[in-house]
């Protein structure tokens, strides 16, 4: 059964992501020591990459200092839709985008992109790192490490990060193969890397109150109690959460 097939290599992925306990523990510890010393944290990712940052984004159960740098033209709002994939391999955009953003020096920022050839991404990674920011990568060390970059630099993603997480896709993302048709279906990058992502909150948190700090986390507005407790954390770290402007 095909569908059973999907969700096999699904659960086989979580399997991969899961066994990085390591780079995960890295990764917290950054954006944990982030939260406590007053500084800013950023996401982006381009195309299918940016349902990561709104998945963390305004979500019950995620941290609320975490901010969007929005992929302008990179998202699926766009008309037409391929210009995504245009737009995202144009050089010098990745560099004025975060520019564009309110990150400053000392921040930290999480970078998805599943091949991590392109333009936009390795740009984004290269003024962060340039302006002293710590980047996160979340990549498929399975695809990128099957293609070539498509940046003047030659590098990818994985060359530019701190800290890189495996989203656990395999090359082409696609992992799903049918029977007398030659294109597998079937991507794992979104489930995965969604998965990962709120791991990744879940160590995060738990570094925090180990520190004796209270995590600013959202509590779904549809629970008693839960527009007031949102209220109040909203306000302690106003500073700090830039998407309410």
């Amino acid at each position: 059964m095909s569908a059973q097939a999907y969700f096999d290599a699904v659960a086989e992925g979580l399997a991969r992501v899961r066994a990085q306990t390591d780079a995960i523990r890295q990764a917290a510890a950054a954006l944990c020591d982030a939260v406590v010393e007053g500084r800013g944290i950023f996401s982006f990712g381009a195309s299918h990459s940016f349902m990561l940052t709104e998945e963390l984004v305004y979500r019950t159960g995620g941290l609320m200092l975490i901010n969007p740098i929005y992929p302008h033209g990179m998202n699926l709002f766009v008309r037409p839709m391929t210009a995504t994939s245009r737009l995202e391999r144009v050089p010098g955009l990745g560099a004025a985008i975060l520019a564009g953003s309110a990150a400053r020096d000392g921040d930290t920022v999480l970078i998805a992109s599943t091949s991590g050839r392109n333009a936009v991404v390795i740009d984004l990674a290269t003024a962060a790192r340039e302006r002293g920011m710590r980047t996160i990568g979340i990549t498929s060390l399975a695809y990128t490490t099957g293609v070539t970059s498509r940046h003047a630099s030659g590098k990818k993603l994985a060359d530019l990060c701190d800290i890189v997480l495996d989203n656990g896709a395999p090359y082409g993302d696609a992992a799903v193969a049918i029977e007398g048709f030659d294109q597998r279906v079937g991507p794992l990058s979104t489930v995965l890397g969604c998965a990962l992502a709120n791991a990744l909150v879940a160590e995060v948190v738990a570094a925090l109150v180990a520190r004796g700090v209270e995590p600013p986390v959202f509590i779904s507005a549809n629970v008693d109690g839960g527009d007031e407790r949102n209220a109040r954390l909203l306000a302690l770290n106003r500073e700090r959460i830039h998407y309410m402007d």
